[in-house]
């Protein structure tokens, strides 16, 4: 990984390790798979702290931009899924 997660330096240090564990659920989705529910968990906190479309876009924009990894397209998978399914982005 070369890259830096975006962050918001007004939030909480908890705040900020519940964000980079919400991209680092993505990274997961993508490398190895993760389930339903842990990744829905991690959005669920996400957006505790980023409530607004436009920063939420704006942060996942800046991680796929410096990944290439979509929290977009994971997230549709997510919501698509059933309960108890794992889900992986890997070809």
């Amino acid at each position: 990984m070369d890259y830096q997660y975006p962050i918001d330096y007004s939030w909480s240090t908890e705040e900020t390790i519940d964000v980079i564990k919400f991209f680092e659920s993505v990274e997961q989705a993508y490398e190895k798979g993760i389930t339903k529910e842990q990744f829905m968990d991690k959005y669920r906190r996400f957006k505790q702290i980023v409530p607004g479309k436009a920063e939420e876009k704006k942060l996942t924009g800046e991680f796929e931009e410096m990944s290439g990894y979509s929290s977009y397209k994971i997230l549709q998978k997510a919501k698509t899924a059933e309960e108890g399914s794992k889900l992986s982005m890997q070809p």
